[in-house]
């Protein structure tokens, strides 16, 4: 399974938390995005899914996958509920010592519940007898990462993960294991 994360974004460039708040990329995003095309050209995929937020898709699309992409909102990004928006400085001037893999968000989600949406996503894809490619958001992904390797979706925070990037997580032999994690792409 390929794991890829949107490509950059106003927001993902300046640490705001984006969740639901839907952003487009930015030329160099964009141009990222091409980019990730070129690293999966060689690739089959059986099943592309991406998230419904249109930086995903858009990714997915400049990537070359967006022909065959289903839509799944079980790949939005966490809900920051009152914390959309700002930096972790800023939630933590108004929350000292604020951990989002700990404490969640007011009005949005904790670890648990992004971990409860994207479980059905990690066994569907499990079963999948070819690669597939899922197009998300960073905090969304590093759960469902954590979650293929049978850890708590707070264990995800372990699970640093980059704009542009690819991941990929697979089996040796009965095992679920990371073959590859957050490989990025250069632009320039």
């Amino acid at each position: 399974m390929f794991l890829i994360r949107h490509a950059e974004t106003e927001w993902s460039a300046s640490g705001r938390h984006t969740g639901r708040t839907d952003l487009p990329l930015t030329d160099a995003g964009r141009r990222a995005a091409r980019r990730l095309g070129e690293l999966l050209a060689g690739e089959r995929f059986g099943t592309v899914l991406t998230s419904p937020m249109s930086r995903a898709r858009e990714t997915c699309e400049l990537a070359g996958l967006g022909g065959g992409a289903r839509e799944r909102a079980e790949l939005l990004e966490w809900d920051y509920g009152a914390y959309e928006g700002l930096t972790t400085p800023e939630i933590r001037a108004q929350r000292p010592g604020w951990l989002l893999w700990r404490d969640g968000c007011p009005q949005g989600e904790t670890a648990e519940d992004v971990a409860a949406r994207v479980d059905p996503v990690v066994a569907e894809l499990d079963g999948g007898e070819a690669d597939s490619a899922v197009f998300a958001h960073g905090h969304v992904l590093r759960v469902l990462g954590a979650r293929w390797l049978g850890l708590p979706g707070s264990d995800g925070g372990l699970l640093a993960l980059s704009t542009a990037s690819i991941s990929v997580l697979g089996h040796e032999r009965e095992t679920r294991v990371i073959w590859r994690w957050n490989q990025t792409v250069k632009t320039g």
